[in-house]
Formats: structure tokens, C-alpha cells, sequence
């Protein structure tokens, strides 16, 4: 990867700044300005190259660093890169990306789970839940399924919002996909009324929990 590359990238990005896509991105917390199709279509183009992700990722800047994550190696990340990584992606955007497109095709998913699930920074630790609930839905077996509702159902009612959203999504992963617990899920999920008014479009399934565990449970029945 040369330098003239890695400038040229970095004046296709800025030629994407769009002032309407930053306003309606600023309004969800996120600082860039470019349309994430167009992003997508960069990235096709430079395929995997995890020098000029590096590069990219050093600058600091948001929309760089969604496009790093998108032609990175995520196995040649150490664990205190991800770390880091992690706790510099303030933009919600950035962070969802990282968690699933790094984070969980990493060998390191594990360790950092667990590590960061009782992280004092909100959105460390929200990285850790939605990684639980990702093992949940895919890789269960020597999980303590019980003990991650124990958790739940002590903290989702007053933990902020992303963090709260990370342990929702793990408390329907478990009433999805574990029949034995999932009267247990339900009765969290309508006690704790998480989520229960969360604005949902017509043909959608709402967040609530209780909610999209038996939308997804009547799917796979009716199968």
C-alpha cells in the first residue's frame, strides 16, 4: 500500500461528505457525513488490505475508520488492539460495526466477552453483552444461561440505554432459542416492560422482548 493510495482514499471519503446524510446521522450520535452504500461500495473495490486499515483507522476520523473496518484482517488484531479500538468508537455506527465485523470473527471474542461484560464504561460493556448475545444465539453449550437472566433481571431496568438494548437483545436470544427458559424470559421481559414502547414500523418486530421472542418462536413453529 502506498502513500498516493491512502490519500487518495482518503479524498474519495471527503468528496462523500454529504451536509443532509451528517445532519440526520448527528441526530442518532454518529459524526460523519457519507453514505454508507456508497462506503460499501469502496470497500468491494479495495477488498481486504489491513495495512491501509491501519492507516485509515489512525486518522480518527469516523467515516475512515467504518471503512477500515470493513477491509481489516480481524484475525490479526491482538486483544489490547481491540480493546483499544473499542474504547475509541464513540459514534454508535462505528461501534456496531466493530462488534460485527471484528469483534465477532476474532479468536479473541471470548476472552474480551468476558472482560468487558462488567465494564464501568457503558458502551464496553454493551459490546460485551451483545457478544453474550451473539454465543447465545450461535455457540450456547458451557454458558450459564440461568445466571445471565439472574443479571439481567437485577440490571436491564436501570442500565443506559445501549447497554440496556446489548442485555435485552441476550434476554430474547435466550427465550428465542432455549425452550426450558423461555417462561422465564417472558416474565422478565413483561415485569421489566423494557423497550414495551419502543417505536416500531408497520411489518417490524419490535424490540420489546416478549414481543420478538414469540414473534421469532411462532416463525420457527410454523416452519
Amino acid at each position: 500500500m502506498t502513500r498516493a493510495v491512502f490519500e487518495a482514499v482518503l479524498a474519495e471519503l471527503s468528496a462523500l461528505e454529504d451536509p443532509n446524510v451528517r445532519g440526520a446521522n448527528q441526530k442518532r450520535g454518529d459524526d460523519h457525513g457519507v453514505n454508507l452504500a456508497r462506503l460499501r461500495e469502496i470497500a468491494r473495490r479495495l477488498k481486504t488490505q489491513q495495512d491501509l486499515a491501519l492507516d485509515l483507522w489512525a486518522t480518527g476520523d469516523t467515516a475512515a475508520r467504518l471503512l477500515a473496518v470493513l477491509i481489516c484482517r480481524p484475525k490479526d488484531f491482538g486483544p489490547d488492539e481491540l480493546d483499544t479500538m473499542l474504547r475509541e468508537s464513540r459514534a454508535p455506527k462505528l461501534q456496531d460495526w466493530l462488534v460485527n465485523y471484528v469483534l465477532k470473527k476474532t479468536p479473541h471474542a471470548e476472552a474480551l466477552r468476558l472482560a468487558w461484560m462488567a465494564d464501568p464504561d457503558e458502551r464496553v460493556a454493551s459490546a460485551g453483552w451483545e457478544l453474550t448475545a451473539d454465543r447465545v444465539a450461535r455457540k450456547p453449550d458451557g454458558l450459564d444461561l440461568p445466571g445471565l437472566l439472574d443479571t439481567i433481571e437485577a440490571q436491564m431496568k436501570d442500565a443506559p440505554g445501549r447497554l440496556q438494548w446489548s442485555m435485552n437483545t441476550t434476554l430474547a436470544r435466550i427465550g428465542i432459542g432455549h425452550a426450558d427458559l423461555r417462561v422465564r424470559a417472558l416474565d422478565i421481559g413483561e415485569r421489566l416492560g423494557v423497550l414495551k414502547d419502543y417505536p416500531t414500523p408497520p411489518n417490524c418486530t419490535s424490540p420489546y422482548a416478549p414481543a420478538w421472542i414469540n414473534e421469532m418462536v411462532g416463525r420457527q413453529q410454523g416452519a
